[in-house]
């Protein structure tokens, strides 16, 4: 089902860059109480650091970042306070070298890697079996969500998903950041990238795990990269095993898998979102009876800030997505009973 959302933008915020950059570069929250982090073994003896908020007992929500965030970034700690309020417990999920700390192998992360998501979820399930668990992600985290959701199908038990700012398309949306304002966003995310690739080189030659260092060293001099295009078929798809980066973008783009999604799930994008075309957006008949896909006319990219006064925003995604949470957790637990 395809609805328009109802979020109105700040009269002091309507252009789609300032949804986009003031919630990134302006916000403060501050970290919840009680937060606890725990860090996971991997199957390939690598590690996953994640971070827990709220009670034994609560019912649990996952949650996902976007590309060169973390379980720091302002959306996610909003997020768990809103979540909390509700009485749901968080974890956040940090994506491989993403904690603060470069994980053990030249794998990273990308918008296709699902396999951590299914192995932090199997520990929860196995931890409580019993205890109702929902899912949400945001931009790349949003891709990785529903590619899991959709190659999962009927397998998962969560009463709820939420991905917000999907790149659906990935082709589309490494083509749109290289064009006008868009290519702002662009190098400053390559370069976090390029950061993040230079660290965990130097992170595997302390360590001396050469094998895996060596693998890193053979992607070459990134610095002249100015594209996704060039990053994701030089860095993604040599460590990831992909032909190239068309066969990584096939492969990753989540629009595929939204008829395959049993779990019922909201999709949130704004049309003004500067990441991406209207292009990227699915037609009714792509989506699963399952799948709810809300469309903003404005919000820009993991914005959707709203609020009368000029400075005192309010975060329109810690409403609505409760909202989504509260009502499908209430028939989630109507049905156990």
């Amino acid at each position: 089902m395809i609805i328009h959302s109802s979020f109105k933008p700040a009269w002091w915020l309507k252009n789609a860059h300032l949804q986009t950059i003031f919630p990134a570069f302006f916000r403060t929250t501050k970290p919840p109480r009680a937060l606890r982090r725990e860090r996971l073994t991997t199957p390939d003896n690598d590690f996953l650091d994640i971070d827990h908020c709220g009670e034994t007992g609560q019912p649990i929500v996952i949650l996902l970042h976007g590309l060169t965030g973390s379980s720091e970034s302002g959306y996610i700690k909003g997020l768990q306070h809103a979540l909390a309020k509700m009485g749901l417990r968080t974890v956040a999920l940090n994506f491989r070298g993403c904690s603060g700390e470069s994980n053990r192998l030249a794998r990273c992360y990308h918008s296709g890697e699902t396999e951590d998501i299914h192995f932090l979820y199997r520990i929860l399930r196995e931890r409580e079996p019993e205890t109702p668990m929902a899912a949400i992600g945001f931009s790349l985290g949003g891709n990785v969500l529903l590619k899991w959701l959709g190659e999962q199908g009927n397998r998962l038990d969560l009463f709820a998903a939420v991905a917000v700012s999907v790149p659906l398309v990935l082709s589309v949306c490494a083509s749109k950041l290289d064009r006008g304002f868009s290519k702002i966003y662009r190098g400053n995310l390559l370069g976090e990238l390029k950061r993040y690739v230079r660290l965990k080189l130097q992170h595997l030659e302390t360590l001396g795990i050469e094998a895996e260092a060596e693998k890193i060293r053979q992607l070459g001099n990134l610095a002249e990269i100015d594209s996704f295009w060039q990053y994701d078929d030089i860095v993604v798809a040599r460590l990831h095993g992909y032909r190239d980066v068309h066969d990584y973008y096939q492969r990753s783009s989540s629009r595929q898998f939204l008829k395959s999604i049993v779990v019922p799930t909201l999709v949130i994008q704004a049309a003004d979102d500067p990441f991406m075309t209207l292009e990227v957006l699915p037609e009714e008949r792509e989506l699963s009876p399952s799948v709810h896909l809300e469309i903003a006319r404005n919000g820009g990219h993991v914005g959707f800030v709203t609020g009368a006064y000029p400075f005192r925003p309010r975060y329109w995604l810690e409403q609505r997505i409760p909202e989504f949470l509260a009502l499908h957790l209430d028939k989630n637990l109507a049905g156990r009973a």
